[in-house]
């Protein structure tokens, strides 16, 4: 990427600039005009070209323990290249289907798609799928929320944990699903249904 001018280097940091790609913006439908300046963070980052640019590798400042050699000196990869570095030397150039919340589309997935097809000469999966944001009390389910439950504390009530995956299986995968005492009861109902069948 920094050969084909898709990425420059900055204090150990590597950027992808991405008014080198075209197509940037085309799967969320954003457009680098509509990008403002400290959308992620209240100061844009100095040393990059355009503040929309993201990082493909970090320099590893001092105390940081997981780091690597690098051409550039210690660092890190960025979140984006990890999984289109693991998605290319597992799956290959070319995918079928991408899955992800709905939440990755942008920024994560478009930056994929930026940063691979350089690489592999096009957009690196043929269909991008994103599912809704499952629900809890009609609030986005989060850790950070504190409203969640484990697949394991459904066990530990005595419920199958197949109810779950039932309970998915009941509604479109881009449509939101509302997690309830009351949902997952009436999916274990039916998984009991079935088997008795």
């Amino acid at each position: 990427l920094l050969e084909s001018g898709n990425a420059y280097e900055v204090d150990g940091n590597v950027y992808f600039a991405v008014e080198s790609f075209p197509g940037y913006g085309r799967l969320s439908g954003n457009t680098l005009d509509q990008l403002r300046a400290g959308h992620r963070q209240e100061q844009p980052d100095p040393r990059k070209r355009h503040h929309a640019d993201f990082a493909l590798w970090k320099a590893a400042g001092p105390g940081r323990l997981v780091k690597w050699p690098s051409p550039w000196g210690d660092g890190y990869p960025g979140w984006h290249i990890e999984c289109s570095a693991m998605s290319l030397a597992t799956l290959g150039e070319h995918i079928d289907v991408h899955t992800g919340g709905e939440d990755n589309v942008f920024p994560h997935h478009e930056d994929e798609i930026a940063q691979s097809a350089p690489i592999v000469g096009e957009v690196p999966a043929r269909h991008w799928v994103h599912g809704e944001f499952l629900l809890m009390a009609g609030r986005k389910m989060a850790k950070s929320a504190g409203n969640f439950q484990r697949v394991t504390e459904l066990a530990d009530r005595g419920i199958d944990p197949l109810a779950f995956r039932y309970l998915t299986l009941t509604s479109r995968y881009a449509r939101k699903l509302d997690y309830s005492d009351r949902s997952i009861q009436a999916a274990a109902a039916a998984i009991g249904s079935l088997r008795a069948g």
